[in-house]
């Protein structure tokens, strides 16, 4: 069964969104399937698949929906690492997961299927015990609403950023050079954060003026003793920010492939979301001013 465990985590979390739930997910369907009659069942991994992907979408709809002008941001996910209990080429990249909170969990799953493992409708229609017609209204009606918000052309994850590019990021900042900054920064670019219980300075900003000067201020009240460590979240560029040993922030980078641009920062401070995340990145050079 550990070997399916390796398999099914990727559907149930990027469902889900969250490690922890997904973990509990697959767990549930495991336990299940080991104390229950199997009688008739010919196809052992795609019962399981079908299993926790239904099982997700039922803890999805379950969950709390966030107040108006509320964030909430997906359970970042170390993905720098051969890690063997994971099949991580198929999680999801940050951007895309944040994309898919548009969505409802039916659409979220049925577009996760078709785009990234590459199911057929007829297959998708088998796994949601629906039909084709079916599927295919719910990925159009995906599309539409990710089409509609403009956002479907930045879900999937930069190519391989050059540390020299984070170093110059984080330099801009602690020096306060906005100019600098703002020159790193998409027009457009977004801002998110998820504190969960704690207070954040601004759960979201938009436009590099704006997102500079956060940036800035974030920083100087917050992160200047702290030690920054470079790494990779989700397939995407990620600075984690400690305070000796413990994790206090993890901001994931969105930056458009070939043009160094960063069109969007999520920042995840909430500690429930923190607390298992365990990440081998290199330490940036401590350049603060005097």
């Amino acid at each position: 069964m550990k070997e399916y465990q390796k398999t099914l985590f990727p559907y149930a979390y990027n469902i889900l969104g969250s490690a922890e739930d997904a973990r509990d997910a697959v767990q549930d369907v495991l336990s299940n399937y080991i104390a229950e009659p199997r009688e008739g069942i010919t196809n052992e991994k795609g019962y399981l698949i079908k299993s926790v992907i239904n099982h997700a979408i039922n803890i999805k709809n379950r969950k709390k929906k966030i107040d108006v002008g509320d964030v909430w941001l997906p359970e970042p996910f170390a993905t720098e690492e051969a890690d063997t209990n994971i099949n991580l080429r198929d999680i999801a990249s940050y951007s895309m997961l944040v994309l898919l909170e548009q969505l409802n969990p039916k659409e979220r799953a049925v577009f996760l299927l078709k785009e990234s493992f590459d199911y057929s409708h007829q297959e998708i229609a088998e796994v949601l015990s629906s039909t084709e017609e079916h599927s295919r209204k719910l990925l159009s009606r995906a599309k539409a609403k990710l089409e509609e918000l403009n956002l479907q052309r930045k879900a999937s994850a930069a190519d391989q950023v050059q540390l020299s590019f984070l170093e110059k990021y984080i330099n801009a900042i602690r020096d306060r050079d906005t100019q600098s900054l703002e020159t790193i920064l998409a027009e457009d670019i977004s801002f998110y954060a998820d504190g969960g219980k704690l207070r954040v300075v601004r759960k979201s900003a938009m436009g590099a003026h704006e997102v500079a000067d956060l940036l800035v201020l974030i920083h100087h009240r917050f992160h200047r003793s702290l030690s920054v460590v470079a790494a990779q979240i989700n397939h995407q560029p990620a600075l984690l920010y400690y305070h000796e040993t413990r994790l206090i922030t993890c901001q994931i980078l969105g930056i458009t492939p070939g043009s160094d641009k960063i069109y969007q920062i999520n920042t995840v401070v909430d500690p429930e979301k923190l607390k298992h995340l365990e990440v081998t990145g290199i330490k940036l050079k401590s350049g603060e001013p005097d």
